[in-house]
């Protein structure tokens, strides 16, 4: 007997139709959004030096937070250490997601070398895996075979639901289920030397973070820990205002949504302007630090209204607990 296919109710926050004016294509944007040659040329520039800094960046400020915390040396700083932990797993998650657009460095061998062993298996991602899923996603975007649907259906919820889904990150159960196939793959031929490279990145991070501090347990306390909790809810709260609630089309208004930057939020949830994602569902060639430029062109177009953008995400995540 084949089991029944489930169902997932979409576009219960997808913007009303006045908020999406039909204005292209324009001298500059083709009908579905994407630059035309000459504007597209500039935009898809990769700084790879600039982002070789970038991942140096990352790396130096997670080695001085465990620096400064063993050196404090007490609970409030091991405490401040876990919270820290959740956007540098934030900041991992996206310039690993950038390598995976090989939008990182302009030499592929460097791009996937630095994506695999500095970001994403650091992460506790298949880096090669997380590539191939992340492109079914970008390629139809709800579409069926959408990886993500479950994480981003269904919206608008109850505000005790949202709550729920909230709790089960904070406290691990979520982490644990992503966790869970890294020890369970080992019975896979298959998959057994991607989960052997990473689980030995984890071995050599907790050797460098033991060597380093002298106390063994802060590895699991703060590497792990916030990644099976912290990052989990960072990870929600930013998947869902990418989008949730939206339906498949192929106008990507309908797809994606866009909310106002804010300081606070670029650094707690999305780092290296990963929060223009309707620029990079528009055009996903679009490397990371032009996505601004990148929006002002749909914006000035008259393809980006002010009705169409939530003007903070604690309203975004208002709206998406109002059910």
């Amino acid at each position: 007997m084949v089991a029944p296919t489930r169902t997932f109710a979409t576009g219960g926050m997808v913007p009303p139709d006045s908020a999406l004016p039909d204005v292209l294509p324009t001298d500059r944007l083709s009908a579905t959004g994407m630059a035309l040659p000459a504007v597209r040329e500039p935009l898809r520039r990769i700084a790879s030096w600039r982002n070789a800094g970038s991942v140096a960046a990352l790396w130096l400020v997670i080695i001085a937070l465990f620096a400064a915390a063993s050196w404090w040396a007490n609970p409030l700083g091991y405490a401040a250490l876990f919270v820290l932990m959740g956007p540098m797993f934030a900041r991992l998650a996206i310039l690993g997601h950038e390598a995976a657009h090989r939008l990182l460095f302009r030499n592929k061998r460097a791009n996937d070398l630095v994506g695999r062993w500095l970001l994403d298996y650091p992460a506790f991602v298949p880096f090669d895996v997380y590539r191939r899923v992340h492109f079914a996603h970008h390629k139809d975007e709800f579409g069926p075979n959408e990886p993500d649907i479950p994480l981003y259906a269904g919206y608008p919820i109850a505000a005790a639901s949202w709550r729920r889904k909230l709790l089960r990150d904070a406290t691990g159960s979520s982490g644990w289920k992503n966790l869970k196939p890294l020890f369970t793959s080992w019975r896979s031929k298959q998959a057994r030397p991607v989960v052997a490279r990473i689980w030995a990145t984890q071995l050599v991070i907790w050797a460098a973070i033991w060597v380093g501090t002298g106390r063994w347990w802060l590895y699991p306390l703060c590497w792990v820990g916030p990644w099976m909790t912290v990052w989990r809810v960072l990870n929600r709260l930013r998947a869902i205002a990418e989008h949730g609630g939206m339906e498949r089309s192929k106008d990507r208004r309908r797809t994606t949504h866009h909310i106002r930057q804010s300081w606070a939020a670029r650094f707690w949830i999305v780092p290296y302007r990963t929060g223009w994602h309707l620029a990079h569902h528009t055009d996903m060639g679009v490397p990371w630090r032009n996505l601004p430029a990148y929006h002002r062109e749909l914006v000035d177009s008259g393809w980006v209204t002010e009705a169409y953008v939530y003007p903070s995400y604690w309203q975004f995540w208002k709206a998406c607990a109002s059910a």
